[in-house]
């Protein structure tokens, strides 16, 4: 542990060094007109910078999965390693057929995508070797937040995606909550706040299902029962503790 935050004291400071505070971005939660917004989300990420955005559960800090300086800077920005793994974002359903090897139907997918969930299956060969090295599952996600599914829709790539906060802090639900790590990312997208109880920081729900027929919960999260609901009553899977 000393290691590990002596190593991101070290690398966050090579980074604070080099450029200034974060831009913050008001977003209107009301305008569907987000354009703007994306191009500038997605050409922050695509020059390997770590962003900060709103999604359905709480803040997230993002960078591009498949580009190894940007996970480095996301790893150090977070006080982690690979040995506990990020999420990826994507855009649409279809996309997880192309990062991981889905074991369940689409039917069953749709039912759960867009949604506060992380579907977390075997990963495909793919994507970054450098990303989540240390496993071979992948948890995928499509937030049901239309900005952050366009900006994983203009990025042309899977976009890591985890809580804006320090590994084992509590999430935050607004922009002023992570100000710690303002000086470490490059923008900040502000969509206000985004829940309004303790029991909005849960997250999404986290969900094995890399084993055809079975699932096990890795996180219980904000949707707990009425993922557990979906998968055996609807589908039949078994639950394995």
């Amino acid at each position: 542990m000393i290691v590990r935050n002596v190593f991101r004291s070290l690398y966050l400071s090579s980074i604070s060094n080099s450029r200034s505070m974060a831009s913050v971005i008001k977003l209107n939660v009301n305008d569907t007109d987000t354009k703007a917004a994306v191009s500038k989300a997605v050409s922050s990420l695509q020059a390997g910078n770590v962003i900060a955005v709103p999604t359905d559960t709480i803040y997230g800090v993002a960078a591009l999965a498949q580009d190894i300086s940007a996970v480095k800077k996301l790893y150090a920005v977070k006080g982690r390693n690979g040995h506990n793994p990020i999420a990826i974002c994507v855009s649409n359903v279809q996309d997880l057929f192309r990062w991981s090897h889905v074991t369940v139907t689409q039917d069953l997918l749709n039912d759960l995508l867009p949604g506060a969930v992380t579907l977390v299956f075997r990963r495909k060969p793919e994507l970054n070797p450098e990303f989540n090295p240390f496993t071979d599952l992948i948890g995928i996600r499509i937030p049901n937040y239309p900005f952050v599914q366009q900006i994983a829709a203009a990025a042309g790539s899977p976009v890591a995606l985890t809580s804006a906060n320090i590994s084992a802090a509590k999430s935050t639900l607004c922009v002023e909550e992570f100000e710690n790590l303002w000086p470490h990312l490059d923008l900040v997208f502000d969509g206000g706040i985004i829940g309004d109880s303790e029991e909005a920081r849960l997250g999404s729900t986290v969900i094995n299902l890399s084993v055809p027929g079975q699932f096990t919960i890795i996180r219980p999260g904000s949707v707990y029962q009425k993922t557990v609901d979906i998968l055996k009553n609807k589908y039949g899977l078994k639950e394995v503790r």
